[in-house]
């Protein structure tokens, strides 16, 4: 089954250099039922280095199957408040499931020889639900900091989301120019 699956690289997301090309990625907004993760960690746009992204988690992973109906996986770094944040999510029973967020992957084509945006929301607001396996929702935190980039302290950070029941779209590109825009989501009437 094909799927989309993007290893990205935190150290490059973290610490920007421009004679590395390696894939990176970031949620640049995230609300989970009620509460606001706060884009609190800046990082560089790889398509324009001299500007600067507020970011609520440098990525290290998205996956998802293709499928109008499947989820959207994020894995990635988030500060210590965002940490606390989350953390006090997943103690509590959450009622409120609904997860608002944006994301945008980074790749380089080695043909044009620049940045492009290969796998984002773009910036526009998704509108998801937790997604749940048996009877856990999927999001977690890690209790003990990364050690891959020590400063700022950061904790890896694991999202699912399945789409809510309207029509919304994901932008997809293999290239510089080569875009796809496929369906996320079934509205129902």
């Amino acid at each position: 089954m094909p799927e989309l699956r993007k290893n990205l690289d935190i150290y490059q997301g973290y610490n920007y250099k421009k004679d590395k090309q390696t894939p990176v990625g970031f949620i640049t907004k995230l609300k989970i039922g009620t509460q606001d993760l706060t884009a609190d960690q800046t990082c560089k746009d790889p398509t324009d280095p001299t500007k600067d992204l507020k970011v609520v988690a440098v990525l290290s992973g998205a996956l998802w199957q293709l499928g109008v109906t499947d989820a959207v996986y994020l894995s990635g770094q988030i500060s210590t408040a965002n940490k606390q944040n989350v953390g006090i999510l997943v103690i509590n029973n959450l009622t409120n499931i609904e997860v608002d967020f944006q994301f945008s992957v980074y790749d380089y084509d080695p043909i044009a020889k620049k940045y492009f945006l290969a796998f984002h929301s773009n910036s526009t607001d998704m509108k998801g639900l937790l997604e749940k396996r048996n009877d856990e929702l999927n999001v977690t935190v890690d209790e003990d900091a990364s050690t891959e980039v020590q400063s700022p302290e950061n904790y890896a950070f694991t999202i699912g989301v399945k789409p809510q029941p309207q029509a919304q779209t994901l932008h997809v590109a293999t290239g510089d120019q080569k875009n796809i825009v496929k369906s996320w989501g079934l509205a129902v009437s």
